[in-house]
């Protein structure tokens, strides 16, 4: 079998060398766009919960959000680590699950027991899961400083300019935005209006939703 494949080679040099060429051509082309990375991702499923606390010292954010959150999310399965950290109106926990567990499977997990804590924080509290991303996923922060906007005016920047444009990124998982003074909306009826048109607060409340 060797010798007539050596035969057949031998008496066919020019597709022999045809095909040698093509082998090389493509094996360079498969290498050439061959993904490496320069750290590869060996961390653990990891999941985020991050909520935000207007007002809250580091004090109170540990006591009266990372605490309860915590009590409810021991004991689930799989589970390796759970950290937290406390900061100003800030609360960050990661929960790290043994090796191989679907990350979908832990983000459930971990909403589902969020889920039954979330009516016992303190009204305000809002936030949830984090995007998936990995322990090696850079985090990048920035402020807008100078100019003549004030802090309403530089928050309503970031909320209806530059946070939906950082969005469109490839790449980005989220965009957060902390600081600056969030503009409300308020509604004050006029009692004698509203009645004099037949109109009650149930029908004030449809119309503004």
């Amino acid at each position: 079998m060797l010798a007539r494949l050596i035969e057949f080679s031998l008496a066919q040099r020019l597709l022999i060398a045809a095909l040698t060429l093509a082998l090389i051509a493509a094996g360079w082309q498969a290498f050439s766009g061959l993904p490496i990375d320069a750290f590869p991702d060996i961390s653990p499923t990891q999941v985020k919960l991050i909520l935000k606390a207007p007002g809250m010292t580091p004090e109170e954010v540990e006591t009266r959000v990372v605490a309860p959150i915590e009590m409810e999310l021991l004991g689930i399965p799989r589970q390796r680590v759970l950290r937290s950290m406390a900061k100003y109106a800030i609360a960050d926990l990661t929960i790290d699950f043994e090796e191989g567990t679907d990350v979908y499977w832990a983000r459930q997990q971990v909403a589902e027991r969020f889920a039954n804590v979330g009516g016992l924080l303190p009204e305000g509290v809002e936030g949830g899961l984090a995007p998936i991303a990995t322990p090696l996923s850079d985090l990048f922060m920035f402020t807008i400083e100078g100019g003549d906007l004030d802090l309403a005016a530089r928050r309503r920047l970031l909320d209806w300019t530059l946070r939906p444009m950082l969005r469109t990124i490839p790449g980005v998982a989220d965009v957060n935005v902390l600081g600056g003074r969030a503009e409300a909306v308020a509604v004050v009826p006029r009692a004698a209006a509203m009645a004099q048109a037949g109109l009650h607060a149930a029908d004030l409340r449809d119309a503004i939703e």
